[in-house]
């Protein structure tokens, strides 16, 4: 199921219409966080949740788009996981908790 995602080729962002009951402030972050990604490396961003609840970040680019940063784009999704780690597993979280409907068990760990 797609978050959403940002496109560098059409300059749009899309915010899956499953998750717009998410607070404001995290979809202005989501769109922040993307946009400038594709802005800075190009290609198509898509964040999008794995039938497990794991939130991961697909990269696209068209073949002919020779100014497509791979490295970079690799790279910044890496800082990415880093520096904003609490915002990705609050919305693994809210995924489970919402979509999944699974239950929280002790240890912080999911059946």
């Amino acid at each position: 199921m797609v978050l959403c995602a940002a496109n560098s080729y059409t300059q749009k962002f899309y915010l899956g219409e499953q998750f717009s009951r998410l607070p404001k402030a995290i979809k202005e972050e989501l769109k922040i966080l993307c946009v400038i990604h594709v802005e800075e490396v190009g290609g198509v961003l898509v964040l999008e949740f794995d039938e497990d609840g794991n939130l991961d970040f697909r990269v696209e680019a068209e073949d002919a788009d020779y100014l497509f940063d791979e490295i970079g784009s690799a790279l910044k999704i890496k800082q990415l996981h880093q520096e904003r780690q609490e915002l990705w597993e609050s919305l693994e979280l809210f995924y489970r908790s919402v979509f999944l409907a699974q239950e929280k068990t002790e240890g912080n760990a999911w059946q």
